[in-house]
């Protein structure tokens, strides 16, 4: 069976009220796993380049600009404290639903390896996956890493594959499209069929907008054979939060898990009807990265790291970080 991933990411804004509504919810629909984000905003670095940004007299974007300030105000109203975790994982027991987190900074692995999770399962964001220091840490402590490997090199997700491999743990890869929101031209699904080399688990981290695209790229995702969907949800307006646009409701999160409980000839039929342009998102299996997710990659990798004995240690270096 499919399994269903309701990412809250920082849907919640710091607040444990709304994140007990995200989790109900989710449970309420049917979604196997409830993921949250273990960022902390004092780990967020300040890289200079990017408080002006830099773009070329032709108008050419070569370095995004995102203040560093700004960003910091933002993510410290988001923060959860360690007792928020601990409670995130029992309120997500009682609901009935697996608990799951990603983790964006190397020092934040011991406060995880402490808390009591139902299954040893973690998320590594896209930027990480070609972090090898920080995954071998996280194989200390977990025995299942899903990796999304959206922006990430060819040769960066086989060597990750051979790492976690190599440490006796099992394997979820995750295509996804480091552009928010990416649109369906840009999905190339094949991608999938693909990363089938290097494990046989495999899925679909989809970052559509729902309001123009709704679960079309999903929904072709389980056609093509999706172990895991995962997918950015909310229980506020979609305005209200930075994902709110790539992210879906209760009602989708419900058509959504119906979708995957059907039968593949079943499902095909209804892509066949619903989504007659569905291969439009096939797209081709290695491809080139855009110039949006280039330019997301130079920002979000290396965009949290850890601060240790007052030195900034990055999630691929192979530093000592506890």
């Amino acid at each position: 069976m499919t399994k269903i991933i309701v990412e809250a990411c920082q849907n919640h804004l710091g607040k444990r009220e709304i994140l007990s509504q995200i989790v109900a919810a989710a449970a309420a629909g049917g979604a196997d796993y409830v993921k949250t984000q273990m960022i902390f905003s004092e780990d967020l670095t300040h890289r200079p380049r990017f408080d002006q940004g830099y773009v070329e007299s032709n108008g050419v974007v070569k370095t995004i600009k995102r203040p560093y300030q700004a960003e910091f105000s933002r993510l410290s109203q988001l923060d959860l404290t360690e007792d928020d975790y601990k409670w995130f994982i029992e309120l997500a027991q009682k609901n009935k639903i697996t608990p799951l987190i990603a983790i964006f900074a190397r020092k934040r692995i011991e406060l995880a390896a402490r808390l009591d999770w139902p299954e040893k399962i973690v998320k590594v964001a896209s930027y990480d996956c070609a972090s090898y220091p920080m995954l071998n840490e996280l194989c200390d402590v977990f025995d299942h890493l899903i990796i999304s490997v959206g922006a990430t090199f060819d040769e960066e997700i086989k060597k990750a594959a051979e790492l976690v491999k190599s440490r006796g743990k099992k394997l979820t890869f995750l295509h996804c499209v480091t552009s928010y929101p990416n649109t369906l031209e840009m999905c190339n699904l094949a991608r999938l069929e693909w990363l089938r080399q290097f494990t046989d688990s495999v899925g679909w981290s989809d970052h559509t907008a729902v309001a123009r695209d709704g679960l079309q790229a999903a929904k072709t995702a389980l056609k093509l054979g999706a172990d895991v969907i995962e997918r950015h949800f909310t229980v506020l307006a979609n305005d209200q939060t930075k994902d709110g646009p790539v992210s879906i409701n209760s009602d989708q999160l419900k058509e959504l898990i119906g979708f995957s409980r059907l039968t593949k000839v079943e499902q095909e039929q209804i892509i066949n009807e619903q989504i007659p342009e569905w291969r439009i998102m096939l797209g081709q299996k290695n491809r080139e990265m855009t110039q949006a997710e280039i330019l997301n990659r130079d920002y979000y990798r290396g965009r949290f790291a850890s601060l240790v004995d007052g030195q900034w240690i990055d999630n691929w270096d192979d530093k000592k970080v506890f």
